[in-house]
C-alpha cells in the first residue's frame, strides 16, 4: 500500500502556514498530471489525477478535494482530506458550491514570477478559474509565499528521508574513493557510480546523463557537463564528483574531491591545497550567517566575498539552493540579486530549510576544486546533514 504519511504531514503544515499568513484558502488546480504536473502535487496529493481537480486547504483547517469520479476513491484512501467529492461532467458547480460553503474570499493559487516550484498553475487553467469566478467575490492571489514555506519548511518525515539519502550518498562516495586509480576515464567512473546506484535500488537525483558529474584534470568542463571518455584520472591531478541519489522520493546533492598522489609525493601541491582551503573557507563563511530570518542574498554575499578575498574569481551561480523532492526545490535561494533569479534570493531563510552550500574554482594544471554540503537550518543556526569534507581525500598511486 502506498505511503502518504509525508502528504498528510504537509497538508497539516499548510493549515498552520495559512493561519500564519492570514490567507483564507489555498487552491491547487490541476488536470492530466501525468504529463503536466504542478510541483505542489507531490507534497499534498502524491498521486496523479486525470480530470480537472481542485485541492482546497483553508486557514480554518478544512481540507477538500474535488476530483473526477474515478480518482475519488484513491483520494479517500490517502486520508489527507476530510471531504472528497467526485464529479462527472464539470468541476465548476462543485467548486463554486464548496467555496461558497467555506465562506472564503481570498484564494491563493500557484503562480510565481520568481519560483518555478510555485508556478504550477498553467495559463489555460488560470483562464479557466477566471471564467469560473466571474461575478463571484473571490480574489485570486499568488501562493508563492505560502508555497515557499510549505516546500521550504521540511517536516520531520521529510528530514528523515533526506538524511537517509545523504547517508547512502556518503557510502557511495567512500566506494568511489576505493575504486579510483590513474587511468580510469570519466566515463568509467560515471559507469561505476551508476552501478552503485543500481545495486542500492536508487536513481540519480537529477537527469541520469549528468548525474554524477565527473571531472578529471584541468581539461574537464566545469558545470553541468557529461562524462568524457577521453579524459582520465591522472597522477598529480584532482578528481571531482558531483552526485546525489533519490531515495523514498527525497534527494541528496553533494560534491567531493580527491587528489591522485604520484608515487614518491608525500604532500598536496600548494595551488591545490590553497584552492581547497579557500573553497572550504567560503562555505564556512556562508554557514556562519545561515540562520532563520536572514535573506538568501546575505548568505551568498558572505561566500562570494570570501572566495574573492582569497584571490579567486567570483562564481557565476548561487551558493546554495533548497533540496527536497527535487534537486532544485524552489523557495528561497542563497544567491545574488541577479535579474535571472527574480526575487528568490530576497526570500527569508526559515528553520526546517535544507540547503546545499556549494562553490568551486579551477586550478590550472590540476583541475576543478569544488565542494557541496547539505545543511539543515535550525532555530539556533544549522546542522550539517552529512559529514562535511574538511580535507582533500588522497588516492596514492
Amino acid at each position: 500500500m502506498a505511503d502518504f504519511s509525508i502528504q498528510r504531514e504537509k497538508i497539516a503544515q499548510a493549515v498552520e502556514i495559512l493561519k500564519e499568513k492570514n490567507v483564507d484558502a489555498w487552491l491547487t488546480f490541476v488536470r492530466e498530471t501525468s504529463h503536466n504536473a504542478d510541483p505542489a502535487l507531490g507534497l499534498i496529493v502524491g498521486q496523479d489525477v486525470t480530470w480537472h481537480s481542485a485541492f482546497i486547504i483553508t486557514k480554518t483547517g478544512r481540507r477538500v478535494a474535488i476530483v473526477g469520479r474515478y480518482d475519488a476513491d484513491n483520494l479517500r484512501l490517502m486520508g489527507g482530506y476530510d471531504t472528497v467529492i467526485g464529479y462527472d461532467k464539470s468541476i465548476q458547480p462543485d467548486l463554486l458550491k464548496v467555496l461558497g460553503e467555506l465562506g472564503v474570499k481570498q484564494i491563493a493559487v500557484n503562480y510565481s514570477e520568481s519560483d518555478s516550484a510555485a508556478d504550477g498553475l498553467s495559463h489555460g487553467m488560470y483562464l479557466t478559474l477566471q471564467r469560473y469566478f466571474e461575478g463571484t467575490p473571490y480574489e485570486m492571489i499568488s501562493a508563492e509565499k505560502i508555497l515557499n514555506s510549505i516546500r521550504g519548511r521540511k517536516s520531520a518525515g521529510e528530514i528523515a528521508r533526506i538524511r537517509a539519502a545523504v547517508k547512502l550518498t556518503e557510502e557511495v562516495i567512500e566506494q568511489i574513493g576505493d575504486f579510483l586509480k590513474p587511468g580510469l576515464s570519466e566515463v568509467q567512473i560515471y559507469d561505476y557510480v551508476h552501478g552503485l546506484f543500481k545495486a542500492n535500488g536508487v536513481v540519480p537525483s537529477w537527469e541520469p546523463k549528468y548525474c554524477p558529474i565527473v571531472n578529471c584534470g584541468p581539461d574537464s568542463a566545469m558545470g553541468h557537463a557529461g562524462a568524457n571518455e577521453k579524459l582520465f584520472a591522472t597522477a598529480g591531478q584532482v578528481v571531482h564528483v558531483d552526485l546525489g541519489v533519490k531515495l523514498n522520493d527525497y534527494i541528496s546533492d553533494m560534491q567531493r574531491m580527491w587528489y591522485i598522489q604520484p608515487r614518491g609525493e608525500t604532500s598536496i601541491p600548494e595551488p591545490v591545497q590553497k584552492a581547497f582551503d579557500a573553497v572550504r573557507k567560503a562555505i564556512l563563511a556562508a554557514a556562519a550567517v545561515l540562520k532563520p530570518g536572514v535573506q538568501g542574498y546575505v548568505v551568498d554575499d558572505a561566500a562570494r566575498n570570501s572566495i574573492v578575498a582569497s584571490g579567486y574569481p567570483e562564481y557565476q551561480h548561487a551558493v546554495g539552493h533548497h533540496i527536497g523532492r527535487t534537486v532544485h526545490d524552489g523557495a528561497t535561494l542563497l544567491g545574488p540579486r541577479w535579474e535571472r533569479y527574480g526575487k528568490a534570493s530576497e526570500g527569508i531563510v526559515e528553520a526546517g530549510n535544507i540547503f546545499t552550500l556549494e562553490l568551486g574554482v579551477h586550478v590550472p594544471g590540476y583541475g576543478i576544486v569544488s565542494l557541496e554540503e547539505d545543511v539543515l537550518v535550525t532555530n539556533d543556526g544549522l546542522d550539517w546533514v552529512g559529514a562535511p569534507q574538511t580535507e582533500l581525500m588522497v588516492v596514492k598511486v
